[in-house]
């Protein structure tokens, strides 16, 4: 297994509620730090969304390991942006059996 090739800068964001002034919340995200990665895509498909329609595309993202618990380890639900390029994070795993990488199984969803 050949080892990856790191060579995008992507932003660890995490999902924070913070109050929005009429007794409610509002989902905003904060970034959390920048881990380099690999990003493949997978086969898309499209889906009706309540108002606009959705292409969906699965991605496997790599990125160093990290112990679980490390800040600096992904998670689900958390999310990776590349620029406007925002990949929800569905899973994370060992890439390989001595865990010098990670693989997130994330999705893109693009309006269109």
């Amino acid at each position: 297994m050949s080892n990856p090739r790191l060579n995008r800068a992507l932003a660890l964001e995490t999902p924070t509620r913070v109050a929005d002034g009429a007794g409610g919340f509002a989902l905003t995200w904060v970034t959390d730090g920048t881990l380099w990665g690999e990003v493949k895509p997978g086969a898309g498909s499209d889906r009706a969304g309540v108002e606009i329609g959705l292409a969906t595309v699965p991605y496997r993202i790599t990125v160093r390991g990290a112990a679980v618990g490390s800040p600096a380890r992904p998670k689900p639900e958390q999310r990776l942006r590349d620029g406007a390029r925002i990949f929800l994070i569905l899973a994370v795993t060992e890439h390989d059996p001595d865990a010098l990488y990670l693989t997130c199984f994330a999705r893109e969803e693009v309006p269109q």
